[in-house]
Protein backbone atom coordinates (compact mmCIF):
# COMPACT_ATOMS: atom_id res chain seq x y z
CA UNK A 1 0.00 0.00 0.00
CA UNK A 2 2.80 2.36 0.93
CA UNK A 3 4.62 1.49 -2.29
CA UNK A 4 1.51 2.31 -4.31
CA UNK A 5 1.20 5.73 -2.68
CA UNK A 6 4.86 6.40 -3.40
CA UNK A 7 4.44 5.56 -7.11
CA UNK A 8 1.39 7.87 -7.30
CA UNK A 9 3.32 10.74 -5.72
CA UNK A 10 6.23 10.21 -8.11
CA UNK A 11 3.88 10.17 -11.12
CA UNK A 12 2.27 13.42 -9.96
CA UNK A 13 5.70 14.97 -9.51
CA UNK A 14 6.70 13.88 -13.06
CA UNK A 15 3.48 15.27 -14.51
CA UNK A 16 4.00 18.53 -12.64
CA UNK A 17 7.64 18.65 -13.75
CA UNK A 18 6.74 18.08 -17.40
CA UNK A 19 3.93 20.66 -17.22
CA UNK A 20 6.18 23.16 -15.49
CA UNK A 21 8.98 22.59 -17.99
CA UNK A 22 6.58 23.14 -20.86
CA UNK A 23 5.33 26.34 -19.25
CA UNK A 24 8.87 27.62 -18.65
CA UNK A 25 9.94 26.60 -22.18
CA UNK A 26 6.98 28.37 -23.71
CA UNK A 27 7.72 31.50 -21.71
CA UNK A 28 11.36 31.50 -22.84
CA UNK A 29 10.35 30.92 -26.45
CA UNK A 30 7.91 33.84 -26.34
CA UNK A 31 10.59 36.03 -24.79
CA UNK A 32 13.04 35.06 -27.53
CA UNK A 33 10.45 35.78 -30.20
CA UNK A 34 9.65 39.12 -28.61
CA UNK A 35 13.35 40.03 -28.51
CA UNK A 36 13.75 38.95 -32.14
CA UNK A 37 10.74 41.04 -33.14
CA UNK A 38 12.11 44.09 -31.32
CA UNK A 39 15.51 43.49 -32.96
CA UNK A 40 13.98 43.28 -36.42
CA UNK A 41 11.90 46.39 -35.80
CA UNK A 42 14.94 48.26 -34.49
CA UNK A 43 17.08 47.06 -37.40
CA UNK A 44 14.41 48.14 -39.87
CA UNK A 45 14.05 51.56 -38.24
CA UNK A 46 17.84 51.99 -38.23
CA UNK A 47 18.15 50.90 -41.85
CA UNK A 48 15.44 53.30 -42.99
CA UNK A 49 17.03 56.10 -40.99
CA UNK A 50 20.41 55.29 -42.54
CA UNK A 51 18.95 55.32 -46.05
CA UNK A 52 17.31 58.69 -45.46
CA UNK A 53 20.50 60.08 -43.96
CA UNK A 54 22.44 58.84 -46.99
CA UNK A 55 19.94 60.37 -49.41
CA UNK A 56 20.08 63.70 -47.59
CA UNK A 57 23.88 63.75 -47.45
CA UNK A 58 24.41 62.53 -51.02
CA UNK A 59 24.40 66.01 -52.61
CA UNK A 60 26.75 67.38 -49.94
CA UNK A 61 30.13 68.23 -51.45
CA UNK A 62 33.49 68.56 -49.75
CA UNK A 63 36.33 71.03 -50.13
CA UNK A 64 38.73 68.70 -51.84
CA UNK A 65 39.49 66.96 -55.10
CA UNK A 66 37.73 63.98 -56.65
CA UNK A 67 40.33 61.96 -58.58
CA UNK A 68 38.45 60.00 -61.26
CA UNK A 69 40.29 57.07 -62.84
CA UNK A 70 38.82 54.87 -65.61
CA UNK A 71 40.40 51.45 -65.97
CA UNK A 72 40.17 48.29 -68.03
CA UNK A 73 42.17 45.08 -67.56
CA UNK A 74 45.31 46.74 -66.22
CA UNK A 75 45.34 45.52 -62.61
CA UNK A 76 49.02 46.19 -62.01
CA UNK A 77 48.73 49.68 -63.51
CA UNK A 78 45.72 50.74 -61.44
CA UNK A 79 47.38 49.37 -58.30
CA UNK A 80 50.56 51.40 -58.89
CA UNK A 81 48.52 54.49 -59.79
CA UNK A 82 46.47 54.35 -56.59
CA UNK A 83 49.53 53.71 -54.43
CA UNK A 84 51.26 56.71 -56.00
CA UNK A 85 48.27 58.87 -55.02
CA UNK A 86 48.38 57.56 -51.44
CA UNK A 87 52.11 58.32 -51.24
CA UNK A 88 52.19 61.76 -52.87
CA UNK A 89 48.92 63.59 -52.13
CA UNK A 90 48.57 65.75 -49.02
CA UNK A 91 45.56 67.87 -49.94
CA UNK A 92 42.04 66.48 -49.21
CA UNK A 93 40.94 64.07 -51.92
CA UNK A 94 38.83 61.07 -52.78
CA UNK A 95 39.66 58.40 -55.37
CA UNK A 96 36.90 57.17 -57.69
CA UNK A 97 37.71 54.24 -59.97
CA UNK A 98 35.34 53.17 -62.74
CA UNK A 99 36.18 49.68 -63.97
CA UNK A 100 35.11 49.00 -67.56
CA UNK A 101 34.17 45.33 -66.99
CA UNK A 102 37.73 44.08 -66.44
CA UNK A 103 38.30 40.33 -66.31
CA UNK A 104 41.67 40.39 -64.53
CA UNK A 105 40.53 40.74 -60.90
CA UNK A 106 40.44 44.55 -60.83
CA UNK A 107 37.03 44.64 -59.15
CA UNK A 108 38.18 42.26 -56.37
CA UNK A 109 41.26 44.39 -55.79
CA UNK A 110 39.12 47.51 -55.43
CA UNK A 111 36.76 45.76 -52.99
CA UNK A 112 39.69 44.62 -50.87
CA UNK A 113 40.88 48.20 -50.42
CA UNK A 114 38.27 48.42 -47.68
CA UNK A 115 36.64 51.72 -48.52
CA UNK A 116 39.81 53.68 -49.26
CA UNK A 117 38.54 54.02 -52.84
CA UNK A 118 35.02 54.59 -54.11
CA UNK A 119 34.46 52.49 -57.21
CA UNK A 120 31.95 51.26 -59.73
CA UNK A 121 32.46 47.93 -61.51
CA UNK A 122 30.57 48.02 -64.82
CA UNK A 123 29.11 44.95 -66.49
CA UNK A 124 30.21 46.16 -69.94
CA UNK A 125 32.93 48.35 -71.38
CA UNK A 126 31.63 51.90 -71.89
CA UNK A 127 34.94 53.25 -73.17
CA UNK A 128 36.97 56.12 -71.75
CA UNK A 129 34.23 58.76 -72.04
CA UNK A 130 31.52 56.51 -70.60
CA UNK A 131 33.63 55.58 -67.58
CA UNK A 132 34.74 59.18 -67.02
CA UNK A 133 31.13 60.33 -67.08
CA UNK A 134 30.09 57.87 -64.38
CA UNK A 135 33.05 58.99 -62.29
CA UNK A 136 32.14 62.66 -62.66
CA UNK A 137 28.55 61.86 -61.70
CA UNK A 138 29.87 60.17 -58.51
CA UNK A 139 32.33 62.96 -57.68
CA UNK A 140 31.72 65.09 -54.58
CA UNK A 141 34.82 67.27 -54.61
CA UNK A 142 34.88 71.00 -55.30
CA UNK A 143 37.54 70.21 -57.90
CA UNK A 144 37.89 67.18 -60.17
CA UNK A 145 40.93 65.45 -61.64
CA UNK A 146 40.55 63.06 -64.56
CA UNK A 147 43.53 60.72 -64.42
CA UNK A 148 44.61 57.86 -66.68
CA UNK A 149 45.18 54.53 -64.96
CA UNK A 150 48.64 54.21 -66.53
CA UNK A 151 50.12 57.18 -64.66
CA UNK A 152 52.16 57.66 -61.51
CA UNK A 153 51.61 60.94 -59.69
CA UNK A 154 54.53 62.57 -57.95
CA UNK A 155 55.46 64.72 -54.98
CA UNK A 156 53.52 68.04 -54.88
CA UNK A 157 51.64 67.20 -58.08
CA UNK A 158 48.20 68.25 -56.83
CA UNK A 159 49.46 71.24 -54.82
CA UNK A 160 51.13 72.67 -57.92
CA UNK A 161 48.16 72.07 -60.21
CA UNK A 162 45.78 73.61 -57.68
CA UNK A 163 48.01 76.67 -57.30
CA UNK A 164 47.84 77.19 -61.05
CA UNK A 165 44.07 76.67 -61.29
CA UNK A 166 43.32 78.99 -58.35
CA UNK A 167 45.57 81.75 -59.65
CA UNK A 168 42.98 83.01 -62.15
CA UNK A 169 39.21 82.48 -62.40
CA UNK A 170 39.41 82.55 -66.19
CA UNK A 171 41.44 79.33 -66.20
CA UNK A 172 39.18 76.42 -67.06
CA UNK A 173 41.49 73.38 -67.04
CA UNK A 174 45.07 72.70 -66.03
CA UNK A 175 47.31 69.82 -67.11
CA UNK A 176 50.86 68.76 -66.11
CA UNK A 177 53.87 67.75 -68.15
CA UNK A 178 54.89 64.14 -68.74
CA UNK A 179 57.33 61.84 -70.46
CA UNK A 180 54.97 60.16 -72.94
CA UNK A 181 52.19 62.04 -74.75
CA UNK A 182 51.44 63.76 -78.04
CA UNK A 183 51.69 67.53 -78.16
CA UNK A 184 53.33 70.25 -76.08
CA UNK A 185 53.04 68.51 -72.71
CA UNK A 186 55.80 66.01 -73.48
CA UNK A 187 59.27 66.63 -72.07
CA UNK A 188 62.51 64.69 -72.28
CA UNK A 189 63.42 62.91 -69.05
CA UNK A 190 66.85 61.74 -67.83
CA UNK A 191 65.73 58.47 -66.27
CA UNK A 192 65.37 55.11 -67.96
CA UNK A 193 64.51 53.15 -64.82
CA UNK A 194 61.16 53.94 -63.19
CA UNK A 195 62.89 53.67 -59.80
CA UNK A 196 64.77 56.88 -60.64
CA UNK A 197 61.62 58.79 -61.60
CA UNK A 198 60.57 60.07 -58.11
CA UNK A 199 63.92 61.80 -57.54
CA UNK A 200 63.67 63.57 -60.91
CA UNK A 201 60.04 64.61 -60.24
CA UNK A 202 60.93 65.92 -56.77
CA UNK A 203 63.41 68.35 -58.27
CA UNK A 204 61.16 69.20 -61.22
CA UNK A 205 58.00 69.91 -59.19
CA UNK A 206 58.99 73.28 -57.75
CA UNK A 207 56.00 75.62 -57.94
CA UNK A 208 56.80 78.45 -60.33
CA UNK A 209 54.04 80.67 -61.84
CA UNK A 210 56.45 81.83 -64.55
CA UNK A 211 56.22 78.31 -66.00
CA UNK A 212 52.43 78.35 -66.45
CA UNK A 213 51.60 78.58 -70.14
CA UNK A 214 48.24 79.04 -71.85
CA UNK A 215 47.62 76.60 -74.69
CA UNK A 216 45.00 75.60 -77.26
CA UNK A 217 45.00 71.92 -76.25
CA UNK A 218 45.42 69.75 -73.16
CA UNK A 219 45.59 65.98 -73.50
CA UNK A 220 43.32 63.92 -71.30
CA UNK A 221 45.86 61.85 -69.34
CA UNK A 222 45.52 64.30 -66.42
CA UNK A 223 43.08 67.22 -66.29
CA UNK A 224 42.19 69.38 -63.27
CA UNK A 225 39.14 71.67 -63.24
CA UNK A 226 36.55 73.15 -60.92
CA UNK A 227 33.18 71.51 -60.32
CA UNK A 228 31.58 74.67 -61.75
CA UNK A 229 33.21 73.93 -65.09
CA UNK A 230 31.73 70.43 -65.16
CA UNK A 231 28.30 71.81 -64.30
CA UNK A 232 28.64 74.40 -67.05
CA UNK A 233 30.18 72.23 -69.78
CA UNK A 234 28.61 68.88 -68.96
CA UNK A 235 29.75 65.33 -69.64
CA UNK A 236 32.22 63.92 -72.14
CA UNK A 237 30.82 62.91 -75.53
CA UNK A 238 30.32 59.13 -75.61
CA UNK A 239 30.11 59.20 -79.39
CA UNK A 240 33.91 58.89 -79.26
CA UNK A 241 34.09 55.13 -78.88
CA UNK A 242 36.73 53.44 -76.68
CA UNK A 243 39.08 56.44 -76.67
CA UNK A 244 40.80 59.33 -78.54
CA UNK A 245 39.47 62.78 -79.51
CA UNK A 246 37.03 63.01 -76.59
CA UNK A 247 39.53 65.24 -74.78
CA UNK A 248 39.90 67.46 -77.88
CA UNK A 249 36.12 67.81 -77.96
CA UNK A 250 36.06 68.82 -74.29
CA UNK A 251 38.86 71.34 -74.87
CA UNK A 252 36.78 73.05 -77.55
CA UNK A 253 33.74 73.26 -75.30
CA UNK A 254 35.81 74.71 -72.45
CA UNK A 255 37.26 77.38 -74.72
CA UNK A 256 33.83 78.23 -76.14
CA UNK A 257 32.71 78.89 -72.56
CA UNK A 258 35.29 81.66 -72.33
CA UNK A 259 37.73 79.72 -70.17
CA UNK A 260 41.39 79.06 -70.98
CA UNK A 261 43.59 75.96 -70.90
CA UNK A 262 46.91 76.08 -69.05
CA UNK A 263 49.95 73.79 -69.01
CA UNK A 264 51.52 73.70 -65.56
CA UNK A 265 55.11 73.31 -66.71
CA UNK A 266 56.22 73.16 -63.09
CA UNK A 267 54.47 69.81 -62.57
CA UNK A 268 55.47 66.38 -63.84
CA UNK A 269 53.75 63.02 -63.58
CA UNK A 270 54.91 59.78 -65.19
CA UNK A 271 52.84 58.28 -68.01
CA UNK A 272 53.47 54.74 -69.16
CA UNK A 273 51.53 55.65 -72.29
CA UNK A 274 48.27 54.57 -73.92
CA UNK A 275 48.36 51.08 -72.45
CA UNK A 276 44.65 50.42 -73.04
CA UNK A 277 44.76 51.81 -76.57
CA UNK A 278 47.86 49.78 -77.46
CA UNK A 279 45.98 46.67 -76.31
CA UNK A 280 43.64 47.20 -79.28
CA UNK A 281 46.40 46.05 -81.60
CA UNK A 282 45.30 46.20 -85.24
CA UNK A 283 42.02 47.86 -84.24
CA UNK A 284 43.75 50.99 -82.94
CA UNK A 285 43.91 52.76 -86.30
CA UNK A 286 40.29 51.87 -87.06
CA UNK A 287 39.12 53.33 -83.73
CA UNK A 288 41.29 56.43 -84.13
CA UNK A 289 40.06 57.11 -87.69
CA UNK A 290 36.45 56.60 -86.72
CA UNK A 291 36.71 59.05 -83.79
CA UNK A 292 38.54 61.60 -85.91
CA UNK A 293 35.74 61.48 -88.46
CA UNK A 294 33.13 61.86 -85.71
CA UNK A 295 35.03 64.91 -84.43
CA UNK A 296 35.16 66.50 -87.87
CA UNK A 297 31.48 65.78 -88.60
CA UNK A 298 30.57 67.42 -85.31
CA UNK A 299 32.78 70.51 -85.53
CA UNK A 300 34.17 70.90 -89.10
CA UNK A 301 36.51 73.74 -88.06
CA UNK A 302 36.11 74.26 -84.30
CA UNK A 303 38.65 77.07 -84.17
CA UNK A 304 36.42 79.11 -86.49
CA UNK A 305 33.63 78.86 -83.92
CA UNK A 306 35.95 79.85 -81.08
CA UNK A 307 36.99 82.96 -83.02
CA UNK A 308 33.36 83.77 -83.80
CA UNK A 309 32.38 83.53 -80.15
CA UNK A 310 35.29 85.75 -79.14
CA UNK A 311 33.83 88.48 -81.35
CA UNK A 312 30.57 88.43 -79.40
CA UNK A 313 30.15 91.43 -77.04
CA UNK A 314 29.17 89.27 -74.06
CA UNK A 315 32.41 87.27 -74.47
CA UNK A 316 34.64 90.33 -74.78
CA UNK A 317 33.07 91.70 -71.59
CA UNK A 318 34.44 88.70 -69.70
CA UNK A 319 31.17 86.82 -69.17
CA UNK A 320 31.60 83.06 -69.50
CA UNK A 321 28.90 80.92 -71.07
CA UNK A 322 27.56 77.57 -70.03
CA UNK A 323 26.86 75.08 -72.79
CA UNK A 324 23.14 75.87 -72.72
CA UNK A 325 23.96 79.23 -74.32
CA UNK A 326 25.00 77.29 -77.43
CA UNK A 327 21.82 75.19 -77.58
CA UNK A 328 18.75 76.21 -79.61
CA UNK A 329 15.39 77.28 -78.19
CA UNK A 330 11.87 76.39 -79.30
CA UNK A 331 12.69 72.69 -78.94
CA UNK A 332 11.45 69.87 -76.70
CA UNK A 333 13.93 68.12 -74.42
CA UNK A 334 13.77 65.20 -72.01
CA UNK A 335 15.93 64.24 -69.02
CA UNK A 336 16.11 60.96 -67.10
CA UNK A 337 12.36 60.79 -66.48
CA UNK A 338 9.29 60.60 -68.68
CA UNK A 339 8.56 64.35 -68.66
CA UNK A 340 9.01 66.53 -71.75
CA UNK A 341 9.97 70.21 -71.54
CA UNK A 342 9.52 73.06 -73.99
CA UNK A 343 12.56 75.38 -74.05
CA UNK A 344 12.03 79.03 -74.88
CA UNK A 345 13.21 82.42 -73.59
CA UNK A 346 15.70 80.86 -71.21
CA UNK A 347 13.18 78.58 -69.48
CA UNK A 348 11.99 74.99 -69.68
CA UNK A 349 8.27 74.41 -69.31
CA UNK A 350 6.63 71.08 -68.58
CA UNK A 351 4.64 69.91 -71.61
CA UNK A 352 1.11 68.85 -70.67
CA UNK A 353 0.24 66.08 -73.11
CA UNK A 354 2.00 63.80 -75.61
CA UNK A 355 4.07 65.28 -78.44
CA UNK A 356 4.03 63.86 -81.98
CA UNK A 357 7.62 64.80 -82.95
CA UNK A 358 10.98 63.62 -81.56
CA UNK A 359 12.30 65.08 -78.33
CA UNK A 360 16.01 65.52 -77.61
CA UNK A 361 17.36 63.58 -74.62
CA UNK A 362 19.81 65.49 -72.45
CA UNK A 363 21.65 64.80 -69.22
CA UNK A 364 20.33 66.22 -65.96
CA UNK A 365 23.35 68.55 -65.91
CA UNK A 366 22.26 70.04 -69.26
CA UNK A 367 18.57 70.07 -68.41
CA UNK A 368 18.94 71.96 -65.14
CA UNK A 369 20.66 74.90 -66.81
CA UNK A 370 17.20 76.19 -67.79
CA UNK A 371 15.09 77.31 -64.80
CA UNK A 372 11.64 75.74 -64.59
CA UNK A 373 8.74 77.90 -65.84
CA UNK A 374 4.98 77.42 -65.96
CA UNK A 375 3.55 74.32 -67.71
CA UNK A 376 2.48 74.65 -71.34
CA UNK A 377 -0.28 72.74 -73.22
CA UNK A 378 0.91 70.32 -75.87
CA UNK A 379 -1.25 71.98 -78.52
CA UNK A 380 0.66 75.22 -78.05
CA UNK A 381 3.98 73.36 -78.16
CA UNK A 382 3.04 71.62 -81.42
CA UNK A 383 2.10 74.94 -83.06
CA UNK A 384 5.28 76.70 -81.94
CA UNK A 385 7.60 73.85 -82.88
CA UNK A 386 6.09 73.63 -86.38
CA UNK A 387 6.16 77.41 -86.87
CA UNK A 388 2.37 77.70 -86.92
CA UNK A 389 2.11 80.23 -84.09
CA UNK A 390 2.55 83.31 -86.30
CA UNK A 391 6.29 83.75 -85.66
CA UNK A 392 8.06 84.96 -88.79
CA UNK A 393 11.30 86.36 -90.16
CA UNK A 394 14.15 85.96 -87.69
CA UNK A 395 11.92 84.80 -84.84
CA UNK A 396 11.80 81.09 -85.62
CA UNK A 397 12.86 78.39 -88.08
CA UNK A 398 15.85 77.30 -90.14
CA UNK A 399 17.38 79.59 -92.79
CA UNK A 400 19.86 78.55 -95.47
CA UNK A 401 22.10 80.53 -97.81
CA UNK A 402 22.56 79.38 -101.40
CA UNK A 403 26.02 78.03 -100.52
CA UNK A 404 24.43 75.70 -97.94
CA UNK A 405 25.39 77.64 -94.79
CA UNK A 406 22.74 76.99 -92.16
CA UNK A 407 21.31 79.40 -89.59
CA UNK A 408 18.71 79.11 -86.87
CA UNK A 409 16.35 82.04 -86.46
CA UNK A 410 15.76 82.82 -82.82
CA UNK A 411 14.42 86.03 -81.22
CA UNK A 412 15.70 88.29 -83.99
CA UNK A 413 19.11 86.64 -84.16
CA UNK A 414 20.76 84.50 -86.81
CA UNK A 415 22.62 81.68 -85.11
CA UNK A 416 25.01 79.72 -87.31
CA UNK A 417 24.54 75.95 -87.14
CA UNK A 418 27.95 74.35 -86.76
CA UNK A 419 27.31 71.23 -88.86
CA UNK A 420 24.70 68.95 -90.40
CA UNK A 421 25.18 66.55 -87.49
CA UNK A 422 24.12 69.37 -85.17
CA UNK A 423 20.98 69.80 -87.27
CA UNK A 424 20.15 66.13 -86.90
CA UNK A 425 20.87 65.98 -83.18
CA UNK A 426 18.47 68.79 -82.35
CA UNK A 427 15.90 67.54 -84.91
CA UNK A 428 16.15 70.93 -86.65
CA UNK A 429 16.03 69.22 -90.06
CA UNK A 430 12.35 68.49 -89.29
CA UNK A 431 11.51 72.14 -88.67
CA UNK A 432 10.30 74.63 -91.31
CA UNK A 433 13.16 76.02 -93.42
CA UNK A 434 13.64 78.75 -96.03
CA UNK A 435 16.34 79.97 -98.38
CA UNK A 436 17.69 83.48 -97.73
CA UNK A 437 20.07 85.99 -99.33
CA UNK A 438 23.04 87.76 -97.79
CA UNK A 439 20.96 90.93 -97.67
CA UNK A 440 18.28 89.19 -95.63
CA UNK A 441 20.95 87.72 -93.37
CA UNK A 442 22.32 91.20 -92.67
CA UNK A 443 18.93 92.19 -91.23
CA UNK A 444 19.45 89.86 -88.27
CA UNK A 445 21.75 90.26 -85.29
CA UNK A 446 24.55 87.70 -85.07
CA UNK A 447 23.90 85.18 -82.30
CA UNK A 448 26.02 82.49 -80.70
CA UNK A 449 26.54 79.40 -82.87
CA UNK A 450 24.57 76.25 -82.15
CA UNK A 451 26.59 73.18 -81.17
CA UNK A 452 25.60 69.62 -80.36
CA UNK A 453 25.39 68.45 -76.77
CA UNK A 454 27.53 65.45 -75.83
CA UNK A 455 26.08 62.15 -77.04
CA UNK A 456 25.27 59.90 -74.08
CA UNK A 457 24.80 56.15 -74.38
CA UNK A 458 23.69 55.87 -70.76
CA UNK A 459 21.18 57.76 -68.64
CA UNK A 460 22.96 60.45 -66.61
Amino acid sequence: MAATKTRVKRAKRRRFSRTGSRAVGGRLRRQREARQTRYQEGFGDGYREGVQSGLQSYPILFEGTSIVIPTYNQLNMIRMCIESIFDNTDLPYEIIVVDNASTDGTADYLRNLGGQVRFRALDKNLGFAGAINIGMMMAKGSTIVLLNNDTLVTENWLDNLMACLNSDETIGMVGPMTNYISGQQKIDVPYTDIADMPAFAREYNRSDPSRWLRTDRLTGFCLLFRRELFEGIGYFDEGFEIGNFEDDDYNIRVRLSGKSLVMAQDTFIHHFGSVSMKALGDRFQEVNDRNQQYFMDKWHDPYEWIQQVRRQPVWTQGAAHHSGAFYPERIVVQGVGANYYWVEKGQRRLVEGSITFPAVRLSQIDLKRWPLGDPIPVQEVEARWRGLDGASGWESGVAQLEDGTLFYAENGKARKIVSASVMRYWQLHLKPSRTITLVQLSEAEEGLPIIAPPMLKQVL
